[in-house]
């Protein structure tokens, strides 16, 4: 018995030093913290790095092999004007099913018409039902209007910080009344409601993502479904329509045009700018999005393939007119000079060299009312009829 218990001693004894040189060994490596095999700083540069290679690598892309990308992925037949339209429509497709990737929003119910007088006029607040979601915006008909002397329509778009309301204000900067005075110029206007705060635009945008569709893409699907609408009134010339777009509003009328033929003529006024410098790259020489927090203007797959004369490649053969003043700091002017000879070229090579035209002002971040009036009279002023 005695013999039992020293073997039995012996064996505790080794397995409890077993179990101790374990339980230090596998403890001491649980507690082992990171920091102490690198440093806060050594850890930091090592992520700075990091970020920086990442940077590198997407600039890159974007940027530098931008010109050689886009030579492959467009194949524009200059031989007339049909052939030219075919020839950019897989662009036009991508554009559409990459980037913009509206919704199917379809009408669920019969528009709300309320009258809506303001600013002198006498106009309606409409609202179309479309599934969970709705369609509204501001209509305005002027007083010559009849089914025997049909007028044209342009869309004016309000931008950031805006409303439908405000194209009709005289408010000094900015707007001054440009959708007041085409009203009194003989056109109708459809002047819709789009999300104006960078905030809400920032939290709809993530929603979208994971969607996989964008806020453009249901802004665009809402207005389609309010043209829809108002075309059926036998006073609107459903072949003279044009748009008009001021900042966000200008961003909108670049890019419905390009997905949209109905639309026969559009002014841009300070949006239109050299995209990827724009986009990817940070210069005191212009402003940059992400300064301002607003990321919802990131849209994927934007700078594959369309860069701004990229992108009015895909509406010409339509009229556009550019407004940029020198004062405002959205671009450098010098490359909205440089952008825009890039995108007549398109026109030029089919013939149509009064197509597109820039208005480089003085000025800041606004519409120029009668250079704006004057082309859309020129390119929508004749009656289909």
């Amino acid at each position: 018995m005695k013999h039992y218990r020293t073997i039995m001693k012996s064996h505790f004894g080794f397995w409890a030093i077993i179990f101790g040189l374990f339980f230090i060994f596998h403890t001491r490596g649980y507690a082992q913290d990171y920091k102490s095999l690198i440093s806060v700083d050594d850890e930091k540069k090592r992520l700075d790095s990091y970020e920086l290679e990442l940077e590198a690598y997407l600039k890159h892309y974007l940027i530098d092999e931008y010109p050689a990308r886009a030579q492959q992925l467009w194949n524009r037949d200059y031989s007339s004007i049909p052939a030219y339209i075919r020839s950019v429509q897989p662009n036009v497709l991508r554009w559409k099913d990459v980037v913009i990737k509206p919704p199917m929003l379809r009408k669920s119910g019969e528009i709300k018409r309320t009258a809506y007088n303001f600013e002198g006029l006498a106009g309606e607040w409409i609202e179309l039902p479309l599934g969970n979601i709705s369609a509204k915006g501001i209509l305005v008909m002027p007083k010559n209007a009849s089914k025997n002397k049909p007028v044209p329509l342009v869309i004016v778009q309000h931008g950031a910080g805006s409303s439908p309301e405000r194209p009709f204000t005289a408010d000094g900067k900015s707007y001054y009344a440009y959708a007041k005075t085409l009203v009194e110029a003989g056109f109708a206007v459809l002047s819709p409601l789009n999300l104006r705060d960078i905030s809400k635009r920032n939290n709809i945008e993530r929603y979208t993502r994971l969607a996989n569709i964008s806020l453009p893409g249901i802004e665009f699907s809402r207005t389609q479904n309010l043209l829809d609408e108002v075309l059926k009134d036998d006073r609107i010339d459903g072949e003279r329509i044009g748009m008009w777009g001021v900042s966000l509003g200008g961003m909108a009328t670049m890019f419905w045009m390009s997905l949209d033929s109905r639309i026969k003529a559009g002014v841009v006024s300070a949006w239109f700018n050299n995209r990827i410098n724009k986009m990817a790259i940070e210069d005191d020489k212009w402003s940059n999005f992400a300064k301002y927090g607003e990321e919802y203007a990131y849209l994927t797959g934007w700078l594959t393939e369309f860069s701004e004369n990229d992108l009015v490649s895909m509406v010409c053969p339509r009229p556009m007119q550019i407004q940029h003043g020198k004062k405002d700091n959205i671009a450098y002017w010098p490359d909205i000079i440089k952008e825009f000879k890039a995108s007549k070229v398109h026109y030029d090579k089919l013939g149509l060299a009064n197509g597109m035209e820039l208005v480089l002002h003085e000025g800041g971040h606004e519409a120029k009312v009668a250079e704006g009036l004057s082309f859309l009279k020129k390119h929508l002023g004749k009656s289909s009829n």
